[in-house]
């Protein structure tokens, strides 16, 4: 018999689809020395590793697991993540604010509420170059919604390798300087590794051309002190960052009142039970069956 153990903030919401699964030979433990499989939001379960001797099997709830991969943890089990819910509302944040800057509708909100007919000169989609910084799932829907909406969309990826027509053209991370001057909208979805770490810096970001900047992957990509510069020298026009380096950002740091930046708390892509639940139960009838499991990280890539 298996021992599932939970660690999330949605652990009741777990709880009754589990008991409406049935899945077989499991049942559920509060126990961390019976539990050899962890269901577990990664911020929860990081500092309690070592107290799980029976773990062989951890299902991350989130898509972002840097928590659980840094090399003073314990990396002797499988840990895998979710992968394939999240385009799909990645591409709605950053559409959603794209369009909304580009029709001017935050202004035409405001001309109505003075009841001001005035209508202003707007930009299109159509033309605009997107860089995605990231060509995975969550990168590679948000491509395929950006070429319909009739955008000219760039990749970059550690490789600049990538099998997937809804990119123009692909570009490796020793390519990040020549691209940025490029771009009218940078969006990075990338994991936060050790190749990642500060990859938007001060250097590259006054490098850029009045972009727009979406940070909706890991905040650790991200120099918060060089995207106040380049916001500074208007090489960067506006960012939009759901995630940071520090989470909750702290309420003294400078980019609560910038006029150029849109801040939201790490809502950008929810991981909704159900979907994740359906990961999990395909997972576990795998596991049951010794057969591989689906979105497995590897601990040395970080992702």
């Amino acid at each position: 018999m298996n021992k599932l153990l939970i660690l999330s903030r949605q652990k009741e919401k777990y709880l009754q689809l589990l008991s409406d699964a049935q899945l077989p030979h499991l049942s559920i433990t509060d126990d961390h020395q019976q539990a050899n499989i962890v269901l577990a939001d990664p911020p929860l379960v990081a500092g309690q590793l070592d107290n799980l001797p029976r773990l062989q099997w951890l299902q991350s709830t989130f898509a972002g697991i840097d928590a659980l991969t840094t090399t003073t943890l314990r990396q002797d089990y499988t840990l895998t993540n979710v992968r394939g819910i999240f385009g799909p509302l990645i591409a709605e944040y950053v559409m959603g604010y794209l369009i909304q800057h580009y029709r001017d509708f935050t202004r035409y909100a405001d001309q109505q509420r003075d009841n001001v007919w005035q209508p202003h000169h707007y930009s299109s989609l159509q033309g605009k170059r997107i860089l995605i910084l990231g060509t995975g799932s969550i990168g590679g829907h948000l491509a395929r919604v950006a070429k319909v909406m009739g955008m000219k969309v760039l990749g970059l990826n550690r490789s600049g390798i990538v099998r997937s027509r809804d990119f123009d053209k692909i570009f490796n991370f020793e390519q990040l300087h020549e691209v940025l001057p490029q771009s009218d909208v940078i969006v990075s979805t990338l994991p936060a590794t050790s190749d990642t770490h500060n990859l938007l810096n001060q250097t590259n970001l006054l490098d850029c051309k009045g972009a727009l900047l979406f940070s909706v992957g890991r905040g650790d990509v991200l120099s918060e002190s060089g995207l106040l510069d380049a916001l500074e020298a208007g090489t960067v026009r506006h960012a939009w960052l759901d995630v940071f380096k520090q989470e909750p950002l702290p309420t003294d740091h400078p980019l609560w009142q910038h006029p150029a930046v849109t801040l939201t708390p790490h809502i950008a892509a929810e991981s909704f039970p159900d979907q994740v639940f359906n990961i999990f139960s395909h997972n576990y009838l795998q596991w049951h069956a010794r057969e591989p499991l689906d979105c497995v990280v590897d601990f040395d890539k970080g992702y």
